[in-house]
């Protein structure tokens, strides 16, 4: 049982106190977010953006930019979504969960593409393509940065982007020594595939009844 202990969390052992509670803060938080955002509620926003901010800090702390980026973006789409949700015309919201338009998913391959030469170009500069992580986390920020902005418009496909960097964020955390992410990854995968299909069902009911 302590070997499997010491695999899981052996490396949290030169990691100070506090850090390690921000983590499981950050993580519980997160749940929350993607919980809420499975549920169509307001309160995805809020509770994201205490979850990016404490992991913005910690991802700095850890010299992880990539991911702090990531982190820092989702903070100013949540800021963005928040606004885009309560968004009403004649007491009615005028965002409902739709797909993506033809123009919308061109906006999205640019947005992808756009991120990642710009988070190269920061590892480049920092000197951080030292190992193929820095190229999955390349990746992974592009699918996420694409994911956000879709939530952000509540289009129903942001669940696939976030299905797909989720699974390659489990392994991806555990590696960087960060289990609790990891798991937290882990979760949101179960989530996100949840999310797909009640976004879906939500959006077919109001196809059938229109």
């Amino acid at each position: 049982m302590s070997q499997i202990f010491n695999f899981l969390f052996g490396q949290y052992e030169g990691y100070q106190t506090i850090n390690i509670v921000l983590e499981i803060v950050a993580v519980i938080f997160g749940f929350l977010s993607v919980w809420y955002s499975k549920q169509n509620n307001i309160l995805v926003f809020p509770t994201g953006m205490i979850s990016t901010l404490i992991f913005v800090y910690l991802l700095l702390h850890w010299g992880l930019l990539g991911d702090m980026m990531i982190n820092a973006y989702y903070f100013i789409m949540s800021v963005y979504g928040w606004y885009f949700w309560t968004r009403k015309s004649d007491s009615e919201a005028i965002t409902p969960i739709t797909k993506t338009t033809k123009k919308e998913q061109k906006i999205g391959v640019a947005i992808f593409i756009a991120t990642m030469i710009f988070v190269y170009i920061v590892y480049t500069i920092f000197d951080k393509l030292t190992s193929w992580v820095a190229w999955i986390d390349i990746l992974t920020t592009g699918l996420f940065f694409v994911g956000m902005w879709l939530m952000a418009k509540r289009k129903v496909e942001n669940w696939i982007l976030w299905i797909i960097a989720d699974i390659i964020s489990i392994p991806l955390y555990f590696y960087k020594g960060f289990t609790f992410t990891s798991l937290q990854y882990l979760g949101f995968t179960f989530i996100a595939i949840s999310g797909y299909y009640a976004w879906k069902k939500t959006l077919d009911n109001k196809i059938q009844t229109s």
